[in-house]
């Protein structure tokens, strides 16, 4: 897999990190921020839904991740952001196959890939590779998505699957009448079958996983990490009170609890 440097926008948060391209198993360019410290653990970071590697949370957590002494590698899903590729509403089991590139090359680089965290469709990402791949001890699940049917009614209309049926697709629109995204029938259906609960059995004891949702979240209900708890072996639930799905006004108490909890289990790497 191919790999390069370049620099970076500038932060008051704390160094510059370098940017790497990783290539995919689909030929695609892979662009990230690599936060290093120099410690042979590290850290991947996942954007959720449109997001990409700037989000705001993303570099927030790099950067508190950094100055504990552990590198953090934030990048953008294929067809989003800088990375090459084609968006699609769904792309579940592809983010997947992303994340294990970017996991692959940092452990050819003789690097310790000791968490995996993902926000919101991020969340899925990393709850869905440790059902799949077994090979990493923590993961991170913040307000990942449980019940994958719930929320596309409010996105798509109530007669969304006879308009997707007949046409082919739906395009969301802004307010102005911009088409901000393309949901395909194939996205569609991807979305609507993939099963979190599934997946979310199948994580191994072994690994230690954190979600960590707040209770107004107004995109995905509490009530799905409430059920990831129930499900996944080996959990621990944060419930953030009052905090919405972006933590707009609690990132002081979502970053703590994210780093306690990762310094907490790093030391069984160890």
């Amino acid at each position: 897999m191919a790999a390069g440097e370049s620099t970076t926008t500038s932060t008051n948060l704390g160094t510059e990190p370098k940017k790497i391209i990783i290539q995919n198993n689909y030929g695609e360019k892979l662009v990230g921020l690599l936060h290093e410290t120099g410690s042979k653990e590290i850290v991947i970071l996942c954007h959720g839904l449109q997001g990409t590697k700037e989000y705001s949370m993303m570099a927030e957590l790099s950067f508190a991740l950094e100055k504990q002494g552990i590198s953090a590698f934030r990048f953008d899903f294929s067809g989003n952001g800088e990375s090459e590729g084609s968006f699609g509403f769904a792309n579940y089991r592809k983010e997947v196959d992303d994340l294990h590139a970017v996991i692959q090359h940092f452990t050819a680089a003789n690097r310790v890939v000791s968490a995996i965290i993902g926000h919101s469709k991020g969340g899925n990402a990393v709850v869905l590779y440790a059902s799949l791949h077994h090979d990493i001890p923590i993961v991170v699940n913040v307000s990942g998505r449980l019940k994958m049917d719930r929320g596309i009614e409010k996105l798509l209309g109530s007669d969304y699957l006879e308009r997707v049926k007949k046409d082919g697709f739906i395009d969301i629109k802004s307010q102005a009448g911009k088409v901000l995204f393309r949901v395909t029938e194939e996205s569609l259906m991807e979305r609507l079958n993939t099963d979190m609960h599934e997946a979310g059995l199948k994580v191994d004891q072994d690994c230690k996983v954190l979600t960590v949702h707040g209770s107004a979240d107004e995109v995905i209900p509490v009530e799905d990490a409430l059920a990831f708890a129930k499900i996944i072996p080996n959990h621990e639930l944060q419930i953030i009170e009052d905090a919405n799905h972006d933590y707009s006004n609690h990132r002081d108490k979502l970053v703590p609890i994210v780093l306690d909890f990762i310094k907490a289990n790093v030391h069984r790497l160890l």
